[in-house]
């Protein structure tokens, strides 16, 4: 597919600052600051196991399957959650925490890809035939039960969206409270001159939908079925 090419930009984005007025390109957005912030509260005092439990409950509400493991045990996990979901191909984000985690030797047997970030389309191709797709989490919400994967060009977002089923490996430290604290981190970075994923995707469980007539239907655009595993000593 032929791309297309940017012209006036600079002049696209001073018309639309001056609409929203006082931002110029040179004037960075000051943050405001409030009063109260109660979104602070909320799992106010909770420690990781606290909020593992929290997520724990949470996957029953969003349809998705919970498991919990030690590093050890993580390979016959996803070994076990494949034969569940009757997943025989993979395709798996290009992260070397499944090196570290010695998962790359258990996929290497089985029929896998591993995201080719030299070669998309190639990439994008398997994960449209691929029954499971399986990524970690960069950043984990308790409260909603959601995935936070900042995707860069080793991990596109194809790995997630297309496969019929997901799973997402859940480092412990992962999990934080919710999307206040994933903001702050995302913040953080931006203020420290980091370089930011120029897509991040929030993923609370498998693909569903309730806009017809309130009835809810799972697998609409995306996998039918997703596993969180936290791994406690990753």
């Amino acid at each position: 597919m032929p791309k297309g090419n940017i012209i006036n930009r600079e002049s696209f984005l001073t018309n639309i600052r001056e609409k929203i007025g006082g931002i110029a390109a040179d004037k960075p957005v000051q943050k405001p600051s409030w009063s109260v912030s109660p979104q602070r509260n909320v799992l106010a005092g909770y420690d990781r196991e606290q909020l593992i439990t929290v997520l724990k409950e949470q996957c029953q509400n969003i349809h998705t399957d919970f498991f919990q493991t030690d590093l050890s045990q993580l390979t016959s996990t996803i070994e076990s959650v494949m034969e569940q979901y009757q997943s025989k191909t993979v395709v798996y984000s290009d992260d070397n925490r499944f090196d570290k985690a010695n998962i790359s030797n258990f996929l290497a047997q089985v029929d896998s890809f591993k995201w080719d970030r030299h070669d998309r389309d190639a990439s994008v191709e398997f994960a449209e035939r691929a029954d499971i797709g399986i990524t970690f989490s960069d950043i984990t919400l308790a409260e909603s039960g959601t995935v936070v994967l900042l995707n860069d060009k080793g991990q596109g977002r194809s790995v997630s969206l297309l496969p019929a089923n997901y799973i997402a490996i859940i480092p412990k430290s992962t999990i934080v409270k919710r999307m206040t604290q994933a903001t702050d981190y995302i913040h953080q970075q931006v203020v420290a001159g980091e370089d930011i994923a120029s897509c991040i995707n929030f993923i609370t469980g498998p693909s569903n939908s309730a806009d017809i007539e309130m009835n809810l239907v799972v697998g609409v655009h995306g996998p039918i079925k997703a596993a969180y595993i936290v791994v406690n000593d990753l």
